[in-house]
């Protein structure tokens, strides 16, 4: 399963059993370090330290057959604000500061080493490191944890070639570790946060105050999150990465339950690279209000029924459709495996989308518009210089998102080897984008729609308006299936009636099926960003895509829940109908 949560539902603690996508993280604009200035103390010691033990272990004692091949260490140098509150008061206010390293040990040879198939998590090795440029504090944090990602190799080494000699031959033989140039770009580190908490406070507390005014919102929280992070990478290769990046984000998340049992939820996301950038509080103030009116239509809308016709999905709808029912299957480590699908891997050449789309991935952007791109960053995990990648041209797959990681058919990264803090770099997702050659207005989208339900005898057609969440399957051992959660669904109906708020939607179906079934798009892109969880972890992401006219979509209902309402009326509001018959 491939997890897009949001980051107000982490940070809440509330779990739905599908993925969302929110949350960004902006680059900031590099500074270089001028011959002048010194380098970081921080890269100069990982660099030192590193030096040391590449050519020191390994060669002496009983691993002196041992050496590694390979070493890197990769430094997560983090400053963040957050304050967070809920019904109009605080309930988090903190400042914190953490550096943490990843410790990367390969031992054998490029073609067959200790990470190769389900050891390949193995390689990573985890410490905290203290906060001051403390250099030998430092270095003996970095051998600490050199020491133990070698010993994790050398016994999943010595697995590795035990399985190569009771094994079948695999289908697809390529090295575990593709050979690249060292990359060196070295800027300066991001300054600490600094903000006016106590303002902050203030406008946050604000912002949760609003839902004071809806009763049946059951739970909400408002936080404020500010992160200013330095990313350091350092190779035995040569490669030495400086990378800052900056984010500034408001995430409002409200809860309410019907009267059936059914929890829904609505969010809002408010994002900038720093604070100054963020709406002003007026916005937002109205943004939230909106919320609260759209999740006490949801709690009294009617429940879905299965369908299966035509729909519209939004430009932000279309752009989490596209992530996770094709997105994932272009990652390169996908078309590799006894385990994967590989529903893409024979398909290179092939028509897998309509003749006027295109489908690109290119972290390099860092908005669209006016609008940050969660997925841009200039280099990877790997230490490699992002790229662009033309993943699907007029409709023919071209290619795959590359790690290091090689495929049969390609043997070089191209620059989208990503993971978080403490998990082992993958081929993932950055800036998806989806572009298309016929393109309508929205208007006349609709109007399409309506003949299309005309045409197959359907009374509606659907209209997703704004999705929540999803989850892709890729494993072979499972149906290659997808499943997208919407929030906002609308039944158009053919015979002139108002629209029709439905709620328990879910989007279900297979991906060469349901590629194929695109007619024709809308006239204007938009941005869905977020965080994305898989083996590698979870790292963020935007996508954007048009809205598009799909002849057939399947949809199912949702977990319809089996707790009721409150049987206490919410403190200072009046009861409830709903909740009064509960109590009765």
């Amino acid at each position: 399963m491939r997890d897009i949560t949001s980051a107000a539902q982490r940070r809440s603690g509330f779990r739905p059993s599908v993925c969302k996508f929110i949350a960004v993280l902006i680059l900031a604009l590099p500074a270089v370090v001028t011959a002048q200035e010194s380098m970081p103390v921080l890269l100069d010691t990982m660099t030192t330290e590193l030096h040391r033990a590449f050519t020191s272990l390994g060669k002496q004692g009983d691993e002196k057959q041992l050496p590694p091949y390979f070493l890197s260490y990769s430094v997560s140098d983090a400053d963040m604000v957050s304050v967070r509150a809920q019904f109009g008061a605080l309930v988090e206010s903190s400042a914190n500061h953490i550096r943490v390293a990843d410790v990367q040990v390969r031992l054998g040879d490029p073609s067959l080493d200790n990470t190769h198939g389900n050891h390949r998590g193995s390689a990573v090795n985890s410490m905290q490191l203290p906060l001051t440029d403390d250099r030998v504090a430092l270095a003996r944090s970095l051998w600490l944890a050199t020491n133990a990602g070698y010993g994790n190799a050398i016994d999943n080494y010595l697995r590795v070639k035990t399985e190569a000699q009771v094994r079948a031959k695999e289908e697809d033989s390529s090295p575990d570790f593709s050979k690249e140039a060292p990359q060196v770009s070295i800027v300066r580190p991001a300054q600490a946060v600094v903000i006016d908490r106590a303002a902050w406070e203030q406008r946050v507390r604000a912002l949760s105050r609003i839902f004071r005014d809806y009763p049946d919102v059951y739970q909400n929280v408002a936080m404020l999150s500010v992160q200013n992070e330095t990313d350091y990478f350092a190779s035995s290769e040569g490669s030495r990465v400086v990378e800052p990046h900056m984010q500034a984000r408001v995430v409002v998340f409200a809860v309410t339950r019907a009267d059936d049992g059914m929890d829904l939820f609505r969010d809002q996301t408010f994002e900038a690279e720093t604070v100054q950038g963020l709406p002003s509080q007026a916005e937002m103030e109205a943004a939230i209000r909106e919320l609260g009116k759209s999740l006490e239509a949801l709690r009294k809308a009617p429940m879905a029924e299965p369908f299966d016709g035509p729909a519209i999905l939004s430009g932000r709808a279309a752009a989490v459709f596209f992530h996770e029912v094709l997105g994932h299957r272009l990652e390169g480590q996908r078309q590799r495996g006894d385990e994967e699908g590989q529903t893409f891997t024979k398909e290179l050449g092939k028509d897998v989308l309509p003749s006027f789309l295109s489908v690109a991935d290119d972290p390099t952007v860092a908005k669209f518009g006016a609008t940050w791109l969660s997925g841009s960053y200039q280099y990877d995990d790997e230490g490699q210089k992002a790229q662009r990648v033309e993943l699907i041209q007029d409709g023919v797959l071209k290619t795959f998102l590359m790690s290091r990681l090689p495929i049969a058919s390609f043997s070089a990264s191209n620059g989208h080897g990503r993971a978080q803090t403490g998990r082992m770099p993958t081929g993932r997702q950055g800036n998806l984008i989806v572009t298309s050659t016929k393109s309508e207005p929205e208007a006349d989208l609709r109007k399409q729609l309506i003949e299309e339900a005309k045409k197959q005898g359907k009374p509606y057609g659907l209209y997703f308006e704004d999705i929540s969440s999803g989850f892709a399957v890729t494993t072979r051992s499972s149906p290659q299936a997808f499943q997208v959660i919407p929030l906002v669904v609308l039944r158009v109906y053919v015979d002139g009636r108002p629209d029709e708020l439905v709620r328990g939607v879910s989007i279900v179906g297979t991906p060469l099926a349901a590629m194929k079934r695109i007619l024709t798009t809308g006239d204007k892109s938009e941005v869905f960003n977020g965080e994305c969880g898989a083996e590698s972890g979870t790292i963020p992401v935007s996508a954007v895509a048009p809205a598009m006219l799909l002849s057939e979509i399947e949809t199912q209902r949702q977990p319809q829940g089996t707790s009721r309402p409150p049987i206490l009326p919410i403190p200072g509001a009046p009861a409830q109908t709903s909740v009064t018959k509960e109590a009765q």
